[in-house]
């Protein structure tokens, strides 16, 4: 007999219940249960993974690029570490949950597909520019499963410096990274299952083991598969993911190597709305105004490797390189208002595209003392080569009601970029890059300035879709400076401060803009060099920490006008952050902040537009979790999160503009031993909890104001055994 995925998990949850109250009824009533931790390296680093701060929620530490993992309070930059445990009992499934506890950050979607975007800063990371392990390029451009990973760190800010352009021509507001699982000193076996409103279920299993007589070789594997359906009518959705990391250590040498697989799928989703001259009234939160025939499907294969030397006591050289193999297959259609009455019109747009990438780093990084001066010196040097093959097909007239959706048949392609079944090679892509460093320590370390400066080499060609010719290219090369500094004032407040410029590649015309074709499709542009000046504070009293930042940037403004794509104008973008964390009291964790933001267009192709708000950019966001271990009742905790973000505008003359929003989400989860070893956890989770609608965010595609609606209250539950 065959049983489906969300029946297994019924049972295994039910399962799981019955063996919480039996053990419940066997446990004295005062047994305190701690939740299950595992001390694992994120890298084959000797500084390791930086530990949890008080809560557990956010670590003490986070990468700084090149100048390697560095404490929160010592850095001169803005950063914060979610740990394995906050992703855990968030129960979240991608990147874009984790950073939903990051008032800095909100999620957007890719133009015209289901790609998961992140505002940071007001400014985009997409997510082919995240870094995994220390390297770009690596990890699936559309959607990230939350197993891979131990931490999510946001560094927030330009970091060209540090971290090098981000391959995609994203990141000036910051870098998004993600460290890889590994195997920590205790064994670990795991099993989960879980499933949540609209059938979606899914099972996990994470197994790490460590060998040797000392121990020095780890393996940890991950593997999870989702499938079924969302809140929202007619989404179905589906991923496999597996993990494999591996490490090996001696006195002097450490070596670590990553292995993944994701398919994900996606079939019958919500789109994007195109507003027109207003903006639409939003519609019930589980209504879904897509077409049954719209799919999207990727499937990737990544890997690295990573070598770390201690060649003496004070010098220690390093090597990292990775590759990814990436298809998708694509069917999608957006919707454009045409009146109040909520009559729209869209286009089906079909696309293929294969991604091959490389990427290597090599480094060496080393201590000295000239005086009273400490001096920590870093070089490095790195290479990133990418090249996209893609095609494309257009058909129009998809009718449809944004309030009364009804199916329309999916149209003939008018319209085609290439063969979808034989795509040319479109593009081409190279970084080298080269990075030198000093960090200099005075007044018995209390004052560290820290001096850089990165050259890098940027290559681009771009290729006709139908013929494979190439259209357009050029070689650039651009050095970017950074001075930063902080300064313990006391053993509890450090204040820092930091210039630093961020460096993107050339923007390249899309295809397609707004549902209609752009004239210069593919033309490549040239590199762009923005600027960042940032101050601020960084304070901890016990087992609370705290942030503030003010920070000012500016970026460049690019997008279509007249069905012409260009690097059109300049956007400044200035703001003031706070962020808090920590555990105040026993059993109570906090963690949150807010961010103010202006975001303005400085310089505009229609001079009107001076001055004006940048889309999609509120001027307020803030976030506040908290979760609260209940004293009368043993190993159960309670949380609560609240998310807000202003208005956001959704055109470029100010005179639309979506309103603000709050949602708020709650949980709980009860620890229980299973005795033998074994530890129960059942979690439950209640996001959009007064089940509001909303539209949740606008573009986030240069120029673009396309919206993309709230989900409906969802409730997640799951069950994870440790033995």
């Amino acid at each position: 007999m065959m049983f489906s995925i969300r029946q297994i998990s019924l049972a295994a949850i039910a399962l799981c219940s019955q063996q919480a109250l039996f053990a419940q009824t066997a446990q004295p009533a005062e047994a305190t249960l701690q939740a299950v931790t595992v001390e694992a390296s994120a890298d084959a680093s000797a500084q390791g993974l930086a530990k949890p701060f008080a809560g557990g929620q956010v670590a003490t530490g986070a990468r700084m690029g090149v100048l390697g993992t560095q404490n929160w309070k010592d850095s001169s930059f803005s950063s914060t570490a979610y740990t394995g445990q906050l992703i855990e009992d968030s129960q979240s499934k991608s990147v874009g949950d984790v950073l939903l506890n990051d008032p800095s950050v909100r999620q957007a979607r890719g133009f015209g597909n289901f790609q998961e975007m992140y505002m940071l800063r007001g400014m985009p990371v997409y997510s082919d520019d995240i870094a995994y392990n220390g390297l770009y390029g690596l990890l699936p451009r559309q959607y990230v499963a939350a197993e891979f990973f131990e931490r999510v760190e946001v560094l927030r800010g330009a970091n060209a410096f540090l971290n090098g352009a981000a391959p995609g021509g994203s990141g000036i507001g910051g870098v998004i990274s993600l460290l890889p699982k590994r195997a920590g000193s205790e064994p670990l076996s795991q099993v989960a299952t879980g499933i949540q409103t609209g059938g979606q279920a899914y099972a996990s299993t994470d197994l790490s083991r460590r060998f040797g007589p000392d121990q020095s070789a780890g393996v940890r594997l991950n593997a999870v598969h989702r499938e079924g359906g969302t809140g929202i009518k007619g989404e179905d959705r589906s991923l496999t993911a597996i993990g494999l990391g591996l490490d090996w250590r001696s006195r002097d040498v450490r070596l670590s190597a990553d292995l993944g697989y994701q398919r994900n799928s996606y079939r019958g989703g919500r789109p994007s709305v195109t507003p027109s001259d207003f903006i639409p009234a939003v519609p019930d939160n589980k209504t879904n105004y897509g077409q049954d025939w719209t799919y999207s499907k990727e499937r990737d294969l990544f890997a690295t490797l990573r070598g770390e030397w201690d060649i003496n006591a004070t010098t220690t050289a390093w090597a990292a390189g990775g590759l990814r193999r990436s298809k998708e297959d694509n069917s999608n259609s957006g919707v454009t208002m045409l009146n109040t009455a909520g009559d729209t019109t869209g286009t089906r747009f079909d696309n293929t595209r294969k991604d091959r990438v490389g990427t290597a780093e090599v480094g060496i990084r080393t201590r000295l003392q000239t005086g009273s001066v400490g001096h920590e010196l870093v070089a490095s040097a790195s290479t990133y080569s990418a090249t996209e093959s893609g095609a494309w097909a257009m058909g129009l007239g998809v009718s449809n009601n944004l309030y009364r959706p009804y199916a329309s048949a999916a149209p003939d392609y008018v319209f085609f970029g290439g063969s979808l079944g034989n795509p040319y090679k479109v593009g081409e892509t190279r970084f080298d890059s080269f990075a030198l460093g000093d960090t200099l320590s005075m007044l018995d370390d209390r004052l560290r300035v820290t001096l850089g400066l990165r050259h890098q080499r940027m290559d681009q060609s771009s290729y006709d879709y139908n013929t494979g010719a190439q259209t357009d290219s050029y070689k650039k090369s651009a050095t970017t400076p950074s001075l930063a500094l902080v300064f313990k004032a006391t053993d509890d407040v450090s204040v820092y401060a930091n210039y630093i410029e961020g460096l993107t590649k050339g923007a390249v015309a899309p295809a397609l803009a707004n549902n209609l074709p752009v004239f210069n499709a593919g033309q490549v542009f040239a590199p762009y060099k923005s600027k960042q000046k940032e101050v601020g504070v960084k304070w901890q009293r016990g087992d609370l920490g705290a942030t503030a930042a003010f920070y000012t940037t500016d970026v460049p403004s690019s997008y279509v006008l007249n069905q012409v794509f260009g690097q059109n104008g300049k956007q400044r973008n200035q703001g003031l952050e706070f962020n808090v964390f920590g555990e105040p009291l026993k059993g109570l964790r906090l963690l949150g902040g807010l961010t103010l933001t202006d975001a303005k267009i400085k310089q505009a192709a229609d001079a009107s537009q001076n001055n004006r708000y940048a889309i999609g950019v509120p001027k307020r966001q803030a976030t506040v979790g908290v979760d609260w271990d209940v004293p009368a009742v043993s190993g159960l905790s309670l949380n609560a999160r609240v998310i807000h973000s202003s208005g956001q505008y959704a055109n470029a003359s100010n005179t639309m503009k979506v309103a603000g929003w709050t949602r708020t989400d709650i949980g709980a989860r009860y620890l229980v031993d299973l005795g033998n070893n074994r530890m129960l956890t059942l979690r439950a989770r209640l996001d959009n909890l007064f089940d509001k609608n909303f539209w949740a965010s606008v573009g986030g595609y240069p120029g673009s104001n396309y919206l993309v609606q709230s989900a409906p209250r969802t409730l997640s539950l799951s069950a994870t055994v440790n033995f």
